[in-house]
């Protein structure tokens, strides 16, 4: 079993960390919220003080973080990661960034003897409490070779997309479809309300038919036809609407940088800046039909 540093106990990687304890790892654990260190040390975790304490001592360090610039100050700060951690340390960064920050960080930390990938997860609370996150790695064969394990405590998908940053590509590439598909999907839904379809019955017909995806079959936004959707529970967040539209302007930042174009991408990102506008940043994603319905 590895010791592990976890940075990050929010409400996807407190359960990460969780799963991992729960798999024999012994696993220190840090955040800014000092109940929740507490509790996780409840939990059978250890609990740090600081993030060198997280980061020193351990064979592997993995961080879950809200942006870029976290990631950036966690890992480069005087006191951070990198200058904490042993030589042949792994750095796994399971946080949601741009692929600029997650290739540079990686670069210094090659600089100082540390391997690391990009590690980004898909499946949301509900996958990080179950153990079902999908993760996208970017980074050495090698060093995918030695996440490996660690990662399956914590998730039933793994895969390797390439080199360091291709995992956030791959992230935001996704959820760039999927921002774009439940906008689809609610307008279909609504436009047959508008026209006297029951939503069963289209739900019935597009689900098997060329309509059908994800977004639909899954995570349908209306409620009734799939009874585990956030549609059935007043759209309580299981991926919040902030969430979806911080990766849409991920996504987004990184088409300009690159030349892509992408204006369903954009149209989907301003949709959801209009969203987040009212107030429903915590909602669940899939509650902009309510918003469509209103406008």
């Amino acid at each position: 079993m590895a010791r592990i540093g976890f940075i990050g106990l929010g409400n996807m990687g407190l359960p990460m960390a969780q799963n991992l304890v729960k798999a024999g790892h012994t696993v220190t654990g840090y955040d800014v919220n000092p109940a929740v260190v507490e509790g996780f040390a409840q939990a059978g975790g250890t609990a740090a003080a600081e993030i060198g304490a997280a980061a020193a001592d351990n064979a592997i360090v993995i961080t879950m973080l809200p942006t870029g610039d976290h990631v950036r100050g966690v890992y480069l700060h005087a006191e951070g990661i990198l200058a904490r951690a042993a030589p042949g340390t792994l750095l796994i960064d399971c946080s949601t960034i741009d692929v600029a920050t997650a290739r540079e960080v990686a670069e210094v930390a090659a600089g100082k003897g540390l391997t690391m990938l990009d590690a980004p997860v898909s499946g949301g609370v509900g996958g990080a409490q179950g153990g079902t996150l999908t993760f996208m790695v970017g980074g050495t064969d090698a060093a995918f070779a030695s996440a490996h394990p660690i990662l399956e405590a914590m998730g039933k998908t793994i895969v390797h997309a390439g080199g360091s940053g291709t995992g956030q590509a791959a992230k935001i590439c996704n959820n760039m479809i999927l921002g774009v598909s439940m906008i689809a999907v609610s307008e279909g839904f609504l436009l047959a309300e508008k026209l006297g379809l029951d939503a069963q019955k289209l739900f019935d017909i597009s689900s098997k038919s060329s309509g059908q995806c994800w977004a639909m079959t899954s995570y349908c936004p209306v409620p009734g036809p799939v009874p585990t959707s956030p549609a059935n529970r007043d759209y309580q967040a299981g991926f919040s609407a902030a969430m979806m539209l911080k990766d849409l302007k991920l996504a987004q930042d990184a088409a300009k940088l690159v030349g892509a174009v992408t204006p369903m991408g954009a149209g989907a990102a301003a949709v959801y800046d209009q969203y987040v506008e009212t107030g429903e940043a915590g909602r669940d994603f899939s509650g902009i039909i309510r918003f469509l319905r209103g406008a």
